[in-house]
């Protein structure tokens, strides 16, 4: 992997796994999100998904923030606004949110904008008591990327309008009623621990292909669907994991 700038990247094997920690590293700037860091996550993504055998990718950050959002100095304001900014970091968000990995995100301080919409795209997420959850955009003049189309499938239309039009800040309690958060603790690592053992076996190709089905079970007919799915479970049972589930079964 090339040196990265703005993030940090380690793995280390922990509870039977091998974690990918991939940390955001501009605590000064709030971990704001500015081209060399959605370069540094284009990097992460390349690697995890080719050259990496973590079975889990924890994302989180350094200072008192999880990250507040995009680093509005790489707009100048007496230019036209590049919108083709906006999709390089929607397309990484697409990439982690489809890792061939189980990922969690752990948020500590305040995620906002698009470090709301990076808790997002992770399969959980774990946040202290301090965290809060909230996306500014539409009252500082343009819209919170694409948790437009992720939010309300985890916590209903009528509150997700709320959270983006009022720009509410939401704490971590009222997150995890509204089950936007899986879990809210102290200690970080611990609860972690807890999460990564309670994932049991981690067969990558399952993980995908269950992810891609829940996320269709919004926008596709029953029709469709079951048509998806055998599709999915078809791939899924001519892969080893499931072979070696069937040895083990019958010889049991």
């Amino acid at each position: 992997m090339k040196p990265l700038k703005s993030i940090r990247y380690d793995e280390v094997s922990t509870h039977d796994k091998l974690v990918a920690f991939v940390t955001l590293a501009r605590p000064q700037a709030g971990n704001r999100i500015d081209v060399a860091m959605i370069q540094d996550l284009a990097a992460v993504c390349d690697h995890l998904e080719d050259h990496s055998s973590a079975d889990v990718v924890v994302f989180r950050a350094q200072g008192p923030d999880f990250c507040t959002g995009i680093d509005f100095k790489a707009f100048a304001p007496d230019k036209p606004i590049d919108i083709h900014g906006f999709n390089k970091w929607e397309k990484i968000a697409v990439r982690l949110e489809r890792l061939p990995k189980v990922t969690v995100a752990l948020v500590d301080g305040l995620a906002a904008g698009g470090g709301f919409q990076l808790a997002l795209v992770a399969d959980q997420r774990i946040a202290t008591p301090q965290a809060r959850f909230q996306l500014p955009e539409v009252h500082m003049g343009f819209l919170p990327g694409m948790a437009t189309f992720r939010l309300a499938k985890y916590v209903g239309l009528g509150h997700a309008k709320r959270i983006m039009l009022c720009a509410e800040a939401v704490t971590a309690p009222r997150a995890l009623e509204l089950g936007l958060i899986d879990r809210v603790a102290e200690d970080l690592d611990e609860a972690l621990g807890e999460t990564i053992r309670s994932f049991g076996p981690i067969h990558n190709v399952a993980v995908q292909l269950c992810r891609r089905l829940l996320d269709e079970s919004f926008s596709v007919d029953f029709e469709n669907a079951i048509g998806h799915f055998l599709a999915a479970q078809h791939r899924a049972v001519t892969q080893t994991a499931f072979l070696e589930t069937l040895k083990r079964e019958h010889q049991g």
